[in-house]
């Protein structure tokens, strides 16, 4: 059995053979004085240097490293949550491999996450990438994230995040959701606040991001907007669809049988048609609707899960989780 720790550091890694001594020294030089305990979960996510061998081998030198050697490259946020699961830690801090996060505020996330946060971002306030290809694209997504999901934060990108354990555990991550933590919390009830830290310029390699990445953050961002809007609630988006789609199909099909009433033909018209599709296009609408209403049901019943979030209870006048 393993012993229930203090803190536990996430960090996914692919292609990082050059940083991750480094790293990992880093690391140790701001945690060990702390007083608290702590490891330092690895997650290869299935990289093609030398990465494993450098992994395997600092296990074998510092005693609060975990290995997690994933079979082939899923990407940062199926890493990200094999580290997550394995983490015992009661604060989880998550941040990148390459250099660019500054283990010196990892202090400063967990200091700000005990003044009665769940989840602790860092802002990247001086980011030390290019302008034209990742710092605009980013300041871009980041309002746009901003003014669908409700959650206003300056720098969703920024991997160096701190978790309570609790909220962790209650978030299912997939696709490139790794960046809309902040917003799965959101939907679990979590305090989210974010402070400024450093960035550094990548030493060693290539960023592993590409222009593809853009493509999949905005497919998972309706993803997440509807998740965040309508998660216990499907029937909200879809039956309205289908109900505004029906009406307006009863009410072309009117004039046109006041049309036909009259003597005019209306065989030919297009909005025959029209009252056709958006009939067909109401009554699916409404059938979406309630499968997603069984779905998720389904979904909850199944895990136990409710709807719900208790943050403390009372009794008393003593209050417990």
């Amino acid at each position: 059995m393993t012993l229930p720790l203090d803190l536990s550091v996430v960090v996914p890694i692919y292609n990082e053979e050059e940083s991750l001594p480094e790293l990992v020294d880093q690391l140790l030089g701001v945690l060990r004085p702390t007083g608290e305990s702590f490891e330092l979960v690895l997650v290869n996510d299935g990289s093609r240097d030398r990465t494993s061998d450098v992994m395997t081998r600092l296990s074998g030198e510092v005693p609060e490293i975990v290995c997690v050697l994933l079979r082939k490259n899923y990407g940062q946020t199926a890493a990200m949550a094999a580290g997550f699961d394995v983490a015992n830690g009661d604060v989880i801090v998550s941040l990148d491999g390459d250099l660019q996060n500054d283990p010196a505020d990892i202090p400063l996330l967990i200091a700000k996450l005990r003044d009665g946060y769940d989840l602790v971002s860092g802002w990247r306030f001086q980011r030390q990438d290019a302008e034209i290809r990742r710092k605009l694209p980013s300041r871009i997504a980041n309002r746009l994230i901003g003014r669908v999901t409700g959650v206003r934060l300056h720098d969703y990108g920024c991997s160096l995040k701190a978790y309570r354990r609790e909220v962790l555990s209650d978030m299912r991550l997939y696709g490139e959701l790794h960046r809309f933590l902040p917003v799965l919390a959101n939907i679990e009830g979590a305090r989210i606040t974010e402070i400024k830290v450093n960035h550094r310029a990548r030493q060693y390699g290539n960023s592993k991001y590409g222009i593809d990445r853009t493509f999949r953050v905005l497919m998972d961002l309706l993803t997440v907007w509807f998740m965040n809007r309508f998660l216990t609630r499907p029937m909200y988006v879809f039956g309205f669809g289908g109900i505004v789609a029906i009406f307006g199909s009863l009410l072309v099909s009117a004039y046109l049988l006041i049309v036909k009433l009259l003597g005019e033909d209306i065989g030919n018209r297009p909005l025959l048609t029209l009252a056709i599709v958006l009939g067909l296009a109401g009554v699916q609408l409404f059938c979406f609707g309630l499968l997603g209403e069984l779905q998720i049901r389904t979904y909850h019943e199944s895990q136990g899960r409710p709807i719900y979030r208790i943050r403390e209870t009372l009794r008393g006048g003593r209050t417990s989780a």
